[in-house]
């Protein structure tokens, strides 16, 4: 689910970064967020009730989750008007380093230490794609609006674990959806630009894009703990490559396939250390006698 999540945020950023040459940032956000309100309003009523109650015992962390939520696309949409969607998305591989922060600091969670050593092989990756881009004459706009999403995106993920308790899945569209919504509709409104029926299709398209990616990683994290995943999130790398390859025929460099190599090996050997780990304390439990 998180890698088909993540596969899925990368074609809504390639679509997202077509539609910033012609529409505002807040006019993509505001109808990203009516076409989530009206599938979700749509489904709950030919299905009642469809994915849960709206209603939540932490309206405090699904207000903050909301924020973070918006801001992240808000800033990503900024961030690739400047930026190829490789060099974002180098930035953005911070996140699983902030979220396992995130996760020992406020949720508490033990996190191995082999997901620490992989995770930060995978930040090394990053690092050499990203030095050379720096001094290549990046925009360090850009690059500035992908790291605070970035923050706002490893804050998201780390509520969402908190939230891992809450059944149904209604709430986590509803409620930054229709924040973003109410957040958005002054600035839409004021730089519109009336879309063509391409543009419909894409606008609407980014909608349903970002609430199936949305809920995938949602879902992830309650199966699975930032540990666990977070080695996962540099896969957008090689992905990010192919789509600013094939759709804007951006070739990348020699720093960006070595720094993707290293991220990919640190993804393959995290995995095999964090199943290790779980397994030793489960056969030293039966040898004491243990259940």
């Amino acid at each position: 689910m998180l890698m088909t999540g993540i596969a899925m945020f990368g074609v809504l950023d390639a679509n997202s970064k077509i539609l910033s040459a012609e529409y505002s940032a807040a006019q993509a956000i505001f109808l990203r967020h009516v076409t989530l309100l009206a599938l979700l309003l749509g489904l709950r009523a030919l299905w009642r009730e469809a994915g849960g109650s709206l209603r939540t015992r932490h309206p405090f962390l699904h207000g903050l989750r909301a924020v973070a939520m918006l801001f992240s696309g808000l800033l990503f949409f900024l961030a690739f008007r400047h930026l190829p969607l490789a060099l974002g998305y180098l930035v953005f591989f911070t996140a699983p380093f902030l979220t396992l922060v995130m996760a020992a600091l406020f949720l508490r969670e033990e996190v191995p230490r082999a997901a620490w050593i992989w995770s930060g092989v995978g930040f090394g990756g990053v690092i050499i794609a990203l030095v050379p881009q720096i001094g290549g004459g990046a925009s360090l706009l850009g690059l500035g609006y992908a790291l605070l999403g970035t923050i706002c995106y490893a804050t998201n993920i780390t509520i969402n674990r908190g939230l891992r308790a809450e059944a149904g899945l209604a709430r986590l569209i509803f409620w930054p959806s229709l924040l973003g919504l109410i957040a958005m509709a002054p600035f839409a409104w004021g730089a519109w630009v009336p879309p063509d029926a391409e543009g419909w299709a894409r606008l609407t398209a980014n909608g349903v894009i970002a609430g199936a990616a949305t809920l995938l990683l949602a879902l992830a994290f309650r199966h699975a703990s930032p540990a666990r995943l977070a080695p996962f999130e540099f896969i957008a790398l090689p992905w990010s490559v192919v789509l600013d390859y094939v759709v804007f025929g951006n070739t990348p460099g020699l720093a960006v396939i070595l720094g993707g190599c290293v991220v990919v090996l640190a993804c393959l050997m995290s995995e095999r250390a964090v199943i290790a780990a779980a397994r030793r304390p489960s056969r030293q439990g039966t040898s004491s006698g243990k259940a």
